[in-house]
């Protein structure tokens, strides 16, 4: 299938100040689901071609953090920390993650994927293209594999591109209370090894933290997802410095995430091994966090900062990335550039694309949002304005 697209403003996202303005109107040749020309001149071929009338063309937004995959409600609980009951209250009588572990585990994977379908379709009205999506909410063989089926099978629903995640080690599942290291040991010699061989992810992440699990059983975690193959990722650093960004960064992790409480050193290590610094202003903002992440000094060294929704049932209930853009302006300092190659390049450098996803440019693939504003500042500025024109996914042209 060939398509062009006519008389765009390309914003490439590529390296240097000029990669984020608007060009002067172009044509885009997209060939096999790849952009294989771009210039200002006429290009002759035998394709479909879509006038753009000058409107923006950006990279398909990326989400790369997401808990898209979940059943079940936890607005009561929203309502009961604003009336002043403590989460240990709540957590007692069988809320938090434990009731969204329950509800999960409840659902079949049919059920999975009608629940996850009205918060895909939030990412997509907001320009997202690929999104990364988690397990964590089965924490046993069956229900973590039902989970990452379920974000597969998405694709069969939505024009989108998926990646999955194994998230087993996001809590204590009930049924090992006070035997983390027994979970652990679960995790790395049943589960890794039954999504590895299945092809169901390809990364691994670890909740590193005082109330999720400590540096040695993530470290555990992240020698094991190695032997096998796959990626890392890490949750870390959100509510205290435990080392964990640093422990990620030594095994090369494609990101570490939220990062509130990192310090410069745990930023060198992130330098030093390339990985991806991805802040989540969503859950920072919902539970009313005041630690910020480190961004001048993540600046200093020059660490791409990825920004993502971690849509998730407790802590980042919102399925508009442009939010947060807005929010990484406005909480934490971010530029409307920075934002966008947060969304867009950095991004896809923290799912391992960096050589195919986030630019407008020859090679890359066609994942492509077409803009009705004048200025990439604008998807950081407004909310809740519809400005998307069209996505288009793999060289397909998409109206939502």
């Amino acid at each position: 299938m060939e398509l062009i697209l006519t008389n765009a403003r390309i914003v490439s996202m590529q390296n240097g100040s000029a990669g984020y303005q608007p060009s002067e109107p172009m044509n885009v040749l997209i060939q096999n689901g790849q952009i294989t020309a771009i210039s200002a001149k006429v290009i002759d071929a035998d394709a479909q071609r879509i006038d753009c009338s000058g409107k923006l063309v950006t990279p398909g937004l990326i989400d790369c953090h997401t808990h898209l995959i979940y059943a079940g409600n936890r607005a009561n609980e929203f309502e009961m920390r604003l009336q002043g009951v403590p989460y240990q209250t709540i957590a007692a009588q069988g809320g938090g993650i434990i009731s969204t572990v329950k509800a999960t585990r409840g659902a079949s994977l049919d059920e999975l994927v009608e629940l996850a379908l009205p918060r895909l379709d939030g990412l997509l009205k907001s320009g997202v293209t690929s999104v990364e999506v988690k397990s964590g909410y089965g924490l046993t063989l069956n229900d973590e594999v039902k989970m990452l089926r379920a974000a597969k099978a998405l694709e069969n629903h939505r024009r989108v591109k998926i990646t999955t995640t194994l998230l087993a080690a996001h809590a204590l599942p009930p049924e090992y209370i006070g035997r983390a290291d027994d979970y652990i040991e679960h995790v790395c010699q049943t589960i890794i090894p039954q999504v590895a061989e299945e092809k169901l992810a390809t990364s691994v992440d670890v909740f590193c933290e005082s109330v999720g699990f400590n540096l040695a059983q993530t470290e555990r975690v992240f020698q094991c997802a190695k032997e096998h193959g796959l990626q890392i990722k890490g949750h870390t650093e959100q509510l205290s410095n435990l080392g964990g960004t640093a422990l990620t960064a030594r095994y090369q992790g494609l990101s570490a995430d939220h990062i509130e409480y990192l310090d410069e050193d745990g930023v060198k290590a992130l330098a030093e091994s390339g990985t991806v610094a991805t802040l989540l202003p969503g859950a920072f903002y919902f539970l009313r966090e005041t630690q910020k992440p480190p961004v001048a000094t993540l600046r200093e060294y020059q660490v791409p900062m990825a920004l993502a929704t971690d849509i998730n049932p407790g802590t980042s209930p919102f399925a508009d990335l442009t939010l947060m853009m807005n929010m990484g302006c406005t909480l934490f300092g971010l530029t409307p550039e920075e934002t966008l190659r947060g969304v867009t390049v950095h991004a896809a450098k923290a799912l391992g694309f960096a050589e195919t996803r986030g630019q407008v440019a020859t090679g890359f693939d066609a994942d492509l949002a077409i803009w009705n504003i004048d200025h990439p500042a604008d998807l950081s500025y407004q909310v809740g304005v519809p400005r998307l024109h069209a996505r288009i996914v793999d060289g397909a042209f998409c109206h939502d």
